[in-house]
């Protein structure tokens, strides 16, 4: 499974840093997944759910740490891609930005 497709939209927030789509082989999207600056820097949340006892449960997320290590690498590349661009004026009107050329794991998670 590859990321074909990374879209951020910034925010300017003290903690939340922007919003994310991205799409898995130009055929399936996952979208609300979030940069959060944290305590240990930028890390990417995925989308969640808030149960009624107040927990929050994730509604989409990698199945191993390969995947999600791919994953994040992909979208805060674009992020700071993106970010740096708009810092130097050349940003346009916030729209997505393609992530860079990576390879996807080796061993990607197969779900069947």
């Amino acid at each position: 499974m590859e990321i074909t497709d990374v879209k951020v939209i910034p925010v300017d927030d003290e903690k939340l840093k922007a919003f994310v789509s991205i799409v898995f082989d130009g055929d399936f999207v996952v979208t609300d997944i979030k940069i959060i600056h944290g305590p240990k820097g930028l890390f990417v949340s995925m989308p969640s759910k808030k149960r009624k006892d107040g927990t929050f449960k994730d509604i989409a997320h990698p199945l191993n740490n390969k995947m999600r290590q791919y994953l994040e690498e992909k979208v805060l590349a674009v992020y700071r891609q993106q970010v740096g661009a708009e810092r130097e004026g050349s940003g346009g009107a916030g729209g997505g930005s393609q992530a860079p050329a990576s390879e996807p794991p080796s061993n990607p998670p197969q779900q069947g």
